[in-house]
């Protein structure tokens, strides 16, 4: 695979995956509104794409090195995997009740996330407990703290 594919599908899909989770989860336990977290993913999947694939393509065209289709590629690449990915955490929400379709987005977000970080250990050659590992921290720390944030928005807006 091409390295500016393949650094727009890792960015995109990392980014899609911490940042939708993150949100929902957020959303979830300030609202527990299932239109503002269905909302908030759709706001995700476009305009937070949208936003990646423009930082992926001024990040690349600051480093002044490669052919401009590579820097459009890397930057469809980002969009394409932040929207789909995105959007995949639109289904429990819809078909489920909203409890339940957090802890199955959670897990299928970790689950994509330790998928993504196999390949790039064994790319890089690396133990890819160590990666994987890394990366769940990471994304279990967004999960605990805007869960955090949502708790206190909630006991903030109820107070007032």
């Amino acid at each position: 695979m091409k390295t500016s594919w393949r650094t727009g599908i890792s960015f995109g899909l990392t980014s899609g995956v911490i940042t939708t989770l993150g949100l929902i989860v957020g959303l979830h336990s300030g609202t527990h509104s299932r239109g503002i977290v269905l909302g908030g993913i759709l706001t995700i999947a476009i305009a937070d794409a949208m936003s990646d694939a423009l930082g992926i393509h001024v990040s690349e065209e600051s480093k002044n090195s490669g052919p401009a289709s590579h820097i459009w590629e890397a930057t469809l690449a980002t969009f394409g995997a932040k929207f789909l990915v995105s959007a995949t955490f639109i289904i429990p929400v819809l078909f489920g009740p909203l409890d339940q379709a957090i802890v199955i987005s959670v897990v299928w977000g970790l689950f994509l996330l330790t998928v993504l970080s196999f390949f790039i250990a064994r790319a890089q050659a690396t133990a890819p407990w160590k990666v994987i590992g890394e990366h769940l921290l990471i994304a279990l720390c967004v999960v605990a703290i805007t869960h955090a944030v949502g708790d206190w928005v909630k006991g903030f807006a109820d107070v007032n």
